[in-house]
């Protein structure tokens, strides 16, 4: 029913008159009744911070629960460094894949905030388990505080608890982002420039909910206990889930269009089956629907790469009606475009997998090296996984030195809206990575030099805030690289995938986590064939700074793949004419804008 309100809305006659588009807004969505979105009531900031607020609330509960999970696992569970690392590793691959299933759901079946609600509702459900494993008699580790072996029951209620939070993850994040990104108008110039900001200001709501998590909640597992911890978070994540609810009236709503897959597939099928038809000299005798009939997107410009797909929107019976036309034999040139956007997003998809394998480090190795470090300031002692804290200061700076200072700046001097292109801000966070891994292992050389002098207390010699450095920088890159991946891959996908656009920036940190495990297994088989494995019982019989340099120098080499790809890479070009009115020229200037 809210579809057809959707369309119906489409066929208004709009007129170009300036106030209308002042008061109204007109790019498919829809308010909370179904209706069109009064611009002065709905979307925008006012919307947009209802989203923040839940943003942080999830953010607070997820780092305060994956910081500290590699300690937990060690001194709870009772695993080696290497199980807990993998395990570690396989939780955040999977809690970062798994928003591939819930945008898809989003996008094609129940809207991005139903998603959102039903997914937060399993995320506290995680929480509430998560809280019984630590209170519930029979679910406890053992009987006592400590303990040599943790009850199988303990076991199987915790990993049930931290997967059904990864459930949760995988609608929540996508969707929400997604959503708030949806409460901006493309075509309306200030909220245009505004959603430009709101990437940075997402991440700089998200940065502080991490910096609690990282405080606050690791001071309460470290100083009191690991449940009165899980029932903060749950209490915080039911408030938020509250103030999402709230804010419904004030949202802007796209509904679902179906599975953003199927025309991508009819494009495929489409081409494959007119694969003998000679390619069209003129790219404007392709089919196109004209913008006026267009129900819902935007109209692409035609692109000369991929040509093979163009054959996707040969019309090969003039006489028929299109509407009678059967769109496995033709497709739209936005259509066919769009397939062309998907295809050209892998390689940059790949090429920034080894940034992601550096991202992982940080909550595995690096926490693991803060706890056997000094952590004693006038007599107070720090939480391990609080040395995290300072990754998320150095990404909250960054963010804000680049909207407040570096775009204004950057816009003047290349005509930018953004300031810089998507991908050339990603690729100044991948040049952070690889001094990240640098300082990483100089400062580990160091630790190991230490222990070597005094096996007992050299690694107590060294402060914990020897590690600042190498959280800072990658704390500073995450808010170039980051930031970038959210906003291209939500920019540059279908307007019908966007919540999978923004499945597909976390699966990069998903699958970076898996290859990260595999890399370290992979590198401690190979050492340990060579005499002595890189990973040992702990980190003191390790050595991590030879596995850092390895990165630093997969890192630097795959910069260079990465600013290849970038360099040929065609932006989404949105026209507001059919396509017998694009410039072929036209998608340069437009990959200038991103």
């Amino acid at each position: 029913m809210e579809q057809t309100k959707g369309n119906e809305m489409r066929n208004i006659n709009v007129t170009d008159d300036h106030d209308d588009d002042e008061k109204w807004v007109y790019d498919s969505s829809v308010d909370h009744k179904g209706r069109l979105p009064l611009r002065a009531s709905t979307g925008a900031w006012k919307a947009s911070l209802f989203i923040i607020a839940i943003e942080f609330s999830e953010r607070l509960s997820y780092f305060g629960i994956a910081t500290s999970l590699i300690i937990y696992l060690t001194k709870v569970i009772h695993q080696d460094l290497k199980t807990a690392a993998r395990s570690v590793n396989y939780w955040a691959g999977v809690t970062t894949l798994m928003p591939l299933f819930g945008g898809f759901i989003a996008d094609a079946y129940l809207g991005r905030f139903f998603t959102v609600l039903c997914s937060t509702i399993v995320y506290i459900l995680g929480l509430i388990l998560l809280t019984m494993s630590w209170f519930v008699p029979s679910l406890r580790a053992c009987e006592g505080d400590v303990c040599a072996e943790p009850r199988k029951a303990h076991e199987v209620a915790f990993f049930l608890a931290i997967y059904l939070i990864s459930i949760g993850t995988g609608g929540h994040k996508p969707s929400l982002e997604s959503f708030g990104a949806d409460q901006f108008d493309d075509d309306h110039p200030q909220e245009r420039k505004n959603k430009m900001s709101f990437f940075n200001w997402w991440n700089s709501g998200l940065c502080s909910g991490l910096l609690l998590g990282v405080t606050v909640i690791v001071y309460v597992q470290d100083h009191v206990n690991w449940g009165i911890a899980d029932i903060i978070l749950t209490v915080v994540m039911a408030s938020s889930l509250l103030i999402f609810i709230i804010g419904r009236p004030y949202y802007r709503y796209r509904m679902p269009s179906g599975s953003p897959l199927t025309p991508m597939l009819q494009v495929l099928v489409a081409a494959i089956s007119k694969r003998k038809l000679p390619h069209p000299s003129n790219p404007a005798d392709l089919y196109e629907v004209p913008n006026s009939q267009k129900a819902q997107g935007r109209l692409l410009c035609h692109t000369k790469k991929l040509k093979f797909l163009d054959r996707a929107a040969i019309v090969e019976e003039k006489e028929n009606s299109f509407e009678k036309q059967d769109p496995w034999r033709l497709a739209t040139v936005t259509k066919v475009e769009e397939m062309k956007l998907v295809l050209n997003m892998i390689p940059i998809w790949l090429a920034t997998l080894p940034f992601g394998i550096c991202v992982a480090q940080a909550a595995t190795f690096f926490i693991k090296q803060g706890v056997i470090m000094n952590r004693n300031i006038g007599g107070f002692l720090i939480p391990p996984a609080s040395i995290y804290s300072l990754a998320a200061i150095g990404m909250i700076t960054s963010v804000i030195i680049y909207e407040k200072i570096l775009v204004p700046i950057l816009r003047k001097a290349t005509g930018n809206e953004r300031g810089i292109k998507i991908l050339q801000r990603i690729g100044i966070g991948m040049l952070f990575s690889i001094a990240t891994m640098i300082v990483a292992a100089l400062v580990e050389k160091k630790r190991l030099g230490a222990v070597k002098k005094d096996p007992v207390n050299g690694s107590l010699s060294m402060s914990v805030f020897w590690l600042a450095p190498q959280f800072l920088i990658i704390g500073a890159g995450d808010g170039f690289a980051l930031v970038g991946l959210q906003e291209y891959f939500y920019d540059q996908v279908p307007d019908s995938m966007r919540s999978l656009g923004i499945a597909f920036y976390l699966s990069v940190i998903g699958a970076a986590n898996f290859l990260s495990s595999l890399l370290i297994t992979l590198v401690d088989h190979i050492t340990e064939k060579g005499g002595k494995s890189w990973f040992g019982k702990d980190l003191n019989s390790s050595r991590l700074d030879n596995f850092y340099w390895l990165l630093a120098i997969m890192t630097m080499a795959n910069l260079l793949l990465f600013v290849f790809v970038a360099k040929r890479y065609s932006y989404k070009n949105v026209q507001s004419l059919a396509v017998a009115n694009c410039n072929e020229d036209d998608h340069d200037a437009a990959g200038s804008m991103a």
